[in-house]
């Protein structure tokens, strides 16, 4: 990625004039007049920034031409400049930008592809509702949200294991089974197993384990964690009760383990849990919670502790509510059952597609409030069917020149165009929008905001329309309509795989 290319030869800069060493942030700045990127460097290193970053770009611009002599690289940027109060802004080439189209459609599916996770173990909790009842729309956010980022940190390279937690142990379970939980009259199993289903085939999640809280009591896995947590002295007795030092790493208070009555609480299940997915192997723990269970992170990050690990291979997303609107119209309930809107009612209302893209559209800790109008429309209002629609355009461009389609298998005549035919600027802006998908990626599988690909979904389909609206694809010079016909190519590319990881269709028609 030349964002990661820029950052490594600013580094090496820094430590040639002798610098203190400092984190490099390269961005993509708003306005195009100021670079494809940008860093702020000089502004960060403390001394004057003008003179600093003359000094930085002056060593870079030397370091890129030794670079280019001695391994005969492709010149990557147009130029360099620094401005006030001591940007510096680098342009990328058009040979570079051009040469890109081959890259994207030598790999296909597999552009994107990153090694930054080193195959390390991850395991990602997510939706584990009880099996009390149907699924809620914060089931369906968490859901997902949780798909979505097992997918994409798939792609950047970690090994991911997608688990459920059920919740089959407790008083909401004995309540259900003497039928008092709501009006309940199924069984917490057969709820389990419906839930499972509509997950599985409504839904279209995958999960690699249905992990049973139960199975924890079954296997005295319980007891041996307490009894371990025992030796290390942080459990003690009071009023009956025993009781987990959890203070001791952080937490604002102990916590109770096993009730006076004998009862073992949720904590107790839940150490027993963190310590099996330890022993599994899992290097770093991820889990998707509802905005009930903020208070509870303390707990469960003093618990890993208190077992011998690290709380930073902890990682919590906290999911915040959802709530509906039709037009101006808050939603609040269900006509058809008297109760707040189900997760399955939503999805037949306005489709997978496009629930699937609303919910991910926002940030988790931000409150999501569902357009069921929005999401309706069949018009370029909608922003799930504006990206699918550039898709399908795509898609009856390269039908009618018999390109084979959809598994991207370009007619061979068409794989080596002659790139430097494109250099109209909204040719450049689209393949300027197609090499940022590697960078999403990358952004994605730190910070973990999901909503990143839906938007950067539409900023790709935007470039598109604005380059079909200002470029005939097909005409008659036949070296352009193969340029133009391997960009559109590149582009569905890169497209059907932002949809994909959104577990989102890319159709053909529309």
């Amino acid at each position: 990625m030349v964002r990661d290319e820029i950052k490594k030869i600013i580094e090496e800069a820094i430590t040639e004039l002798g610098l203190k060493p400092s984190k490099v942030l390269v961005e993509k700045p708003k306005d195009k007049t100021q670079g494809d990127y940008s860093t702020n460097i000089a502004l960060a290193l403390g001394r004057n920034p003008m003179e600093t970053a003359e000094a930085i770009k002056l060593k870079v611009e030397n370091l890129l031409k030794t670079s280019l002599r001695s391994r005969k690289k492709l010149k990557v940027f147009d130029k360099i400049e620094v401005i006030k109060p001591g940007f510096i802004n680098f342009f990328l080439s058009q040979e570079y930008l051009q040469r890109q189209i081959d890259e994207i459609l030598k790999n296909k599916d597999k552009y994107g592809d990153l090694k930054i996770g080193k195959k390390e173990k991850v395991n990602i909790e997510f939706i584990s509702a009880n099996p009390t009842g149907s699924l809620t729309l914060g089931n369906g956010r968490g859901g997902f949200g949780g798909g979505v980022l097992s997918n994409v940190l798939e792609k950047a390279g970690y090994d991911i294991t997608r688990e459920f937690y059920i919740n089959d142990r407790g008083k909401q379970i004995e309540d259900l089974k003497k039928g008092l939980y709501k009006g309940e009259k199924r069984t917490a199993a057969q709820i389990q197993k419906e839930n499972q289903k509509f997950i599985t085939e409504k839904l279209k999640i995958k999960f690699d384990v249905w992990f049973s809280e139960e199975s924890l009591y079954e296997n005295k896995e319980v007891g041996k964690t307490l009894a371990l947590l025992k030796k290390k002295k942080l459990i003690y007795e009071k009023e009956g009760a025993f009781w987990f030092k959890s203070t001791g790493f952080g937490d604002d208070k102990n916590r109770v383990l096993i009730k006076k009555d004998g009862e073992y609480t949720y904590l107790a299940s839940d150490i027993a849990y963190l310590k099996n997915k330890f022993q599994r192997g899992f290097k770093k723990l991820i889990f998707f919670w509802g905005a009930d269970h903020h208070g509870y992170i303390n707990r469960i990050k003093a618990a890993a502790q208190a077992l011998g690990y690290k709380k930073e291979q902890l990682d919590f997303i906290i999911m915040q509510l959802v709530s509906v609107k039709e037009g101006n119209k808050s939603i609040k309930m269900s006509k058809r059952t008297g109760v707040f809107i189900t997760l399955g009612e939503l999805i037949n209302e306005v489709g997978l597609d496009a629930a699937r893209f609303f919910f991910l559209a926002r940030a988790a800790d931000s409150h999501l409030t569902f357009d069921l109008e929005l999401a309706k429309k069949k018009s370029q209002e909608n922003p799930v069917y504006y990206v699918q629609y550039a898709q399908a355009r795509i898609c009856s461009i390269l039908e009618k020149f018999q390109i084979p389609n959809p598994k991207f298998k370009i007619n061979s005549k068409f794989q080596i165009p002659n790139s430097k035919l494109l250099n109209h600027p909204s040719e450049l802006d689209l393949i300027k929008e197609l090499i940022r998908f590697p960078e999403i990626i990358e952004d994605i599988s730190k910070d973990y905001q999901v909503q990143r690909l839906p938007q950067y979904a539409v900023d790709l389909a935007e470039s598109f329309h604005k380059f079909y609206q200002e470029c005939r694809v097909i005409s008659n010079d036949k070296e352009k309509t193969k340029s133009r016909l391997a960009l559109i190519s590149a582009t569905q590319v890169v497209l059907k795989n932002t949809l994909n990881l959104m577990g989102i269709t890319a159709p053909e028609k529309m």
